[in-house]
């Protein structure tokens, strides 16, 4: 029987501390007091959702409104009756989709249409409190038409009272919620502020939503559905151009390109879309992720390989799971299987432009072949696809490696940037094909080349393999400068280096220092020798035999070289190849040895010193003049 007078009501208490309800909500829970826009317009939308199992003719319409440090929400929804009020609005846990005990899902249909709600949490209106020191629910149920309206008044002190208010109350089935801000949380409910959280939230939601700022203009729409990727366009061009324009507003950059991210199967629809510029590998980028339309996350970081961080994705999914704050998603098999998914859609737009638009491709490995190399490295597949393409630095210049190995069968590496750069004029003057491994990935991708290209050889580069190259002296010329080649050696033998004569190009370089993986164990093993105990020299020493060593390769086309070569002063001769060993060293950028930083002082000292002898003896032939 229908209420005709307002009833007193009783006050109750709520089933848990809502003051540390709220404390847990807002410090450890949620990320920010902004969710609870999201809480309402979730609890209106799954009202309506609800409804239309009832009646699927019924009106639409959810209504959200802000002034004066209120905020009201109002839908046309499936309403509560004042025992639901009690049971599903103040228990923790408890929800009208989850049914159990008398609830929406004993109604013909609902439980195949649960999975369209999207709360699933049970935690509703209280965590509202955030934000409000008071909430009040006016509502009335769409499944019983003779039921009162039923008012649910709760304050932020942990009590609240229901009571059934006339028919005229609200005369259609549906519910309005009325939040006042409590002091300190004002700012949430100035009105530019809801509608900006109500379009961030709630764009691609499923039914209409309107905004009002309670200035007398139209309310304005909230939603704006389809989803740019789902939209027609009449060219692809004018698809790409609202698509950046889309990514502009929502990241604030404009893409190099966009990826399609669409599997039907596993319930998601997307775009991502690559940056313009190059980040780092090791940044977690933050995808937006909407779960059945409503936005769940904006910093979603375990969506795409790590490998596609180029890529930066907005998507709609209704299978993945949300974490309990509904703020990221819960890591799982499914979350794997989807990831997993969405890196080949990557990879098939890689393979696509580089069958389509090479122009395109080339501008994006521009910015992110870092990125693609590191994905190479664990898909032989890819390699093979983006071999064309990755550039690396050789000694020819700038180029791909197919186009590095049209010239040299015969593939040489550096291990460091620095070895390359002093090694790179020379080995490009000889025909020597050397390739930069100094920077990050391309180590790892030169050894897999074989794998992909088996007529190739990719070695290190050795002191040898560069000395061959080389052209060897006349054996004349070589003969006649033994006895300076003979000092030159003894001088750099406690240096553990060699010496060898070779003409080579540019002639600008005197003398060039040649080290690999092999001669710097070598000296590691001497440097350990000299520290080790007797049991371990013998060991030490009884390994020493042709291991290889660092060369100093003399320039004879280069004039100074010749100059010292013909020196009659033997220990001025000594001091200048130690300067030259020096020089050649400091080129080569490689970090200095203590007995090398002494073999530096002692030659610029000594050059020093002869320079200043030979003045003072050339002033004394002139005053005997």
């Amino acid at each position: 029987m229908t209420s005709t007078s307002t009833p007193p009501s009783t006050p109750h208490s709520f089933q848990v501390d809502l003051r540390g309800l709220v404390d847990l909500l807002s410090h450890h829970l949620y990320s920010s007091p902004r969710v609870y826009v999201r809480e309402l317009l979730q609890n209106a939308v799954d009202a309506i959702t609800a409804r239309h199992v009832l009646d699927p003719a019924a009106e639409v319409r959810i209504r959200l409104s802000a002034s004066a440090g209120r905020v009201t929400i109002e839908d046309s929804g499936i309403g509560l009756t004042a025992a639901e009020a009690h049971s599903l609005l103040a228990t923790i846990g408890r929800s009208s989709k989850r049914g159990g005990d008398g609830a929406d899902l004993d109604e013909p249909g609902l439980e195949a249409t649960r999975q369209e709600f999207l709360g699933q949490f049970g935690i509703g209106l209280l965590a509202c409190f955030v934000v409000a020191r008071q909430i009040r629910v006016v509502t009335r149920s769409a499944r019983d038409p003779h039921a009162a309206p039923v008012e649910w008044l709760a304050t932020d002190d942990g009590s609240y009272t229901v009571r059934e208010l006339p028919h005229e109350a609200r005369p259609e089935p549906g519910t309005t919620v009325v939040l006042e801000a409590r002091p300190g949380a004002t700012e949430w409910a100035v009105p530019a502020k809801v509608e900006e959280l109500a379009r961030d939230y709630g764009s691609l939601l499923p039914y209409d939503i309107t905004f009002d700022d309670g200035e007398g203009g139209e309310p304005r729409p909230v939603t704006d559905r389809p989803a740019v990727w789902d939209r027609a366009f009449p060219t692809p061009a004018a698809r790409r151009v609202a698509l950046a324009g889309h990514c502009a507003q929502l990241f604030g950059f404009t893409p190099l390109d966009s990826i399609d991210l669409d599997l039907p199967v596993a319930g998601v629809r997307g775009v991502g879309y690559v940056l313009p510029e190059p980040t780092s590998p090791a940044h977690r980028a933050g995808h937006r992720v909407h779960l059945k339309g409503m936005l769940l996350t904006d910093r979603a970081d375990n969506l795409l390989p790590d490998w596609a961080f180029f890529v930066r994705a907005v998507l709609d999914t209704d299978t993945l799971r949300p974490t309990a704050s509904r703020e990221n998603l819960y890591d799982d098999e499914t979350l794997a299987a989807v990831r997993d998914a969405l890196g080949a859609r990557v990879r098939g737009w890689l393979a696509e432009l580089a069958a389509s638009d090479p122009e395109r491709l080339a501008a994006f490995l521009q910015v992110h072949h870092l990125g693609v190399k590191s994905m190479a490295r664990h898909d032989s597949e890819l390699l093979g696809l983006m071999l064309p393409w990755l550039p690396f630095e050789t000694s020819d210049g700038s180029m791909s490696l197919q186009e590095f190995a049209a010239a040299h069968t015969d593939i040489h590496f550096t291990r460091t940037v620095e070895e390359f750069r002093q090694i790179a004029p020379i080995a490009a003057a000889h025909g020597l094909g050397v390739i930069n491994a100094g920077y990050t990935y391309d180590a790892d991708l030169l050894a897999l080349l074989p794998a992909v290209r088996p007529e190739l050889k990719v070695t290190e580069l050795d002191a040898g393999a560069v000395t061959e190259r080389l052209d060897p002296v006349p054996t004349a010329t070589e003969l006649a400068l033994a006895p300076f080649l003979a000092t030159a050696r003894t001088r750099l033998e406690a240096q553990g280096c060699d010496v060898v004569l070779r003409a080579f190009q540019p002639v600008s370089v005197p003398a060039l220092y040649l080290d690999d993986r092999q001669a710097r164990q070598e000296r590691d093993r001497t440097a350990a020798l000299e520290s080790a105990d007797s049991l371990w020299s013998g060991i030490l020493g009884a390994l020493r035999g042709s291991a290889p060593r660092a060369r100093l390769v003399l320039n004879h086309n280069n004039p100074l070289i010749r100059r010292i070569a013909a020196l009659p002063d033997e220990a001025l001769t000594g001091t200048a190849v130690e300067s030259l060993y020096g020089q050649a060293l400091l080129m080569s950028q490689r970090p200095l040895r203590p007995a090398d930083s002494t073999l530096l002082n002692r030659a610029f000292l000594g050059l020093l010193e002869w320079a200043t002898h030979s003045t003072d003896a050339r002033d004394a032939q002139e005053d005997q003049k």
